[in-house]
C-alpha cells in the first residue's frame, strides 16, 4: 500500500509455477521421506561389533512411544509451534505495520488476487514444510548409510557369544549378518542411531523459528523480549537431545550430529531461499534517456583561458620530468611579477596593462618577454633556461 492506493502487479506464471513445480517438488520430497521412514526400499548397512562391548550393552529402554519425549510429541511441536509463530507474526505485521511491507498484490488472470499477506504466509510455511521433509531425509539417509548402533544394541541383538567364538583370547569383531537372535525389527531400529532424527528436527524447528523472530518481529521498547522468546524455543530442543542420551537411545555424537544437520538446513533455507524473510529489493531506476536530457534548458558560460595557463601547459609538455619543478617555480614567479606590474601601473596611472606590451615591443622583438619587462623574483639556474622562455 502506498499513498492509500493498492499497487498491483500482473503475473501469468505464478499459478502454473506453484502447481506444476512447487507442489511436485514438495510431493516428491514427502514421498522420499515416507520411503525412508516406513519401507525397506533402502536397506540399512550392517555394521559389525566387538564381543561384550560395553558401549552397546546398555539396557533396552523400551519402545519409542514409552520415551519421555515420544516421537508424536516431538513431531507435533516442530509442526505446530513454528506455524503458529509465523501466522501470528505475519498477521501482526500486516495489521500494525502495513506500510513497511513493500510487496505488491499480484493479479493472475481476471479474478485471482494474491495479497502480500497470503503470499508471505504460503512462502514461509511452504519452505518450512519442505525443510521438515528434507531434514527427515538427511537424517534417515545418514542412519541407513552408516548403520551405527544405539547404546542398547546388544540388548536387542542377543548374540550367541559361544557360537560366535567370543571365548577366544583377544577382542573379537563380529561381522556375521546372522549374529543377532533378537527381534529383527528391533535390531534394525537399533542400527539407526547416527544422526539422531529427533534432535535434527528439533534443531531445525528452533533455528528456523528463532531466525524468523529475530529478523521479522519488531518489539519496540524492549531488548530482551526476542532473546527470551528464542531461548524459550531452544530449551525444549535441548531437552530432547538430553532425553535421547539419558534413555540410552542415542550417543552424544548422534545428538550433536542431528543438531548440526537441522541447524544447517534451517540456516540455508532462511538465507538462500526466503532471503532472510524479506521482500526482494526494488529494481534500480533506469537513467533518463538522452531525449529528456536534451530538452532541459542550459546556460552557456564563456570559457576564458589565461595566457599563463597556456604557458604552463606548454612548458610542462616541453620540459622533461626532471625539470617540472623548475617550470612550476618559474611560472609562479612570472605570475607574481605580472601582478606587481599591474598594481604599479594602476597606482601610478602612467601605464595601463595594454601599454606594457606597447612599450616593450619597441625594445625587444620577443613577444613572450615583452609581457614581463622586469626580472622575476626567483633565481633561474642557467642550465634550465631555454630559448622559448
Amino acid at each position: 500500500m502506498a499513498g492509500g492506493k493498492q499497487e498491483l502487479k500482473r503475473s501469468v506464471s505464478i499459478i502454473p509455477c506453484f502447481v506444476f513445480v512447487e507442489l511436485v517438488i514438495m510431493a516428491g520430497t514427502a514421498l522420499l521421506a515416507y520411503h525412508f521412514e516406513y519401507t525397506d526400499t533402502f536397506p540399512v548397512h550392517i555394521q559389525g561389533f566387538f564381543c561384550y562391548d560395553s558401549t552397546y550393552a546398555k539396557p533396552y529402554p523400551g519402545p519409542e512411544d514409552a520415551s519421555r519425549a515420544p516421537p508424536v510429541l516431538v513431531y507435533s511441536l516442530v509442526t505446530a509451534v513454528p506455524t503458529a509463530m509465523i501466522l501470528v507474526g505475519e498477521l501482526a505485521g500486516f495489521l500494525c505495520w502495513p506500510r513497511q511491507r513493500k510487496e505488491k498484490t499480484i493479479v493472475s488472470g481476471e479474478c485471482c488476487y494474491f495479497i502480500p499477506l497470503l503470499r508471505r504466509i504460503v512462502r514461509f510455511l511452504g519452505v518450512y514444510s519442505f525443510g521438515l521433509f528434507t531434514t527427515t531425509i538427511f537424517a534417515n539417509a545418514g542412519q541407513v548409510v552408516t548403520g551405527n548402533q544405539t547404546p542398547h544394541f546388544l540388548s536387542v541383538c542377543r548374540p550367541n557369544y559361544t557360537a560366535l567364538g567370543c571365548q577366544l583370547p583377544g577382542p573379537q569383531y563380529i561381522t556375521d549378518r546372522g549374529a543377532c537372535a533378537g527381534n529383527p525389527a528391533l535390531v534394525t531400529a537399533a542400527r539407526k542411531a547416527f544422526p539422531s532424527k529427533d534432535a535434527a528436527l528439533s534443531a531445525y524447528a528452533v533455528v528456523y523459528t528463532a531466525m524468523y523472530v529475530t529478523l521479522v518481529l519488531e518489539v519496540r521498547g524492549s531488548r530482551l523480549a526476542k532473546p527470551t522468546l528464542c531461548l524459550a524455543l531452544a530449551g525444549p530442543a535441548a531437552l530432547v537431545g538430553v532425553v535421547r542420551v539419558a534413555e540410552h537411545r542415542n550417543h552424544w555424537a548422534d545428538v550433536l550430529a542431528g543438531f548440526l544437520t537441522g541447524a544447517a538446513i534451517a540456516a540455508f533455507l532462511v538465507t538462500c531461499v526466503v532471503n532472510n524473510f524479506r521482500s526482494k529489493a526494488p529494481a534500480a531506476q533506469k537513467p533518463a534517456p538522452a531525449e529528456s536530457l536534451a530538452s532541459v534548458p542550459g546556460v552557456g558560460l564563456p570559457c576564458v583561458e589565461s595566457p599563463l595557463e597556456k604557458f604552463s601547459v606548454a612548458q610542462r609538455v616541453r620540459d622533461p620530468p626532471e625539470e617540472q619543478d623548475f617550470s612550476t617555480l618559474l611560472t609562479r614567479g612570472l605570475e607574481r611579477q605580472l601582478a606587481r606590474s599591474l598594481r604599479m601601473g594602476g597606482h601610478a596611472g602612467a601605464a595601463r596593462p595594454y601599454e606594457i606590451t606597447e612599450l616593450c615591443s619597441q625594445k625587444s622583438p620577443d613577444p613572450q618577454l615583452c609581457l614581463f619587462p622586469t626580472t622575476p623574483d626567483v633565481l633561474i639556474p642557467s642550465r634550465s633556461v631555454t630559448s622559448e622562455v
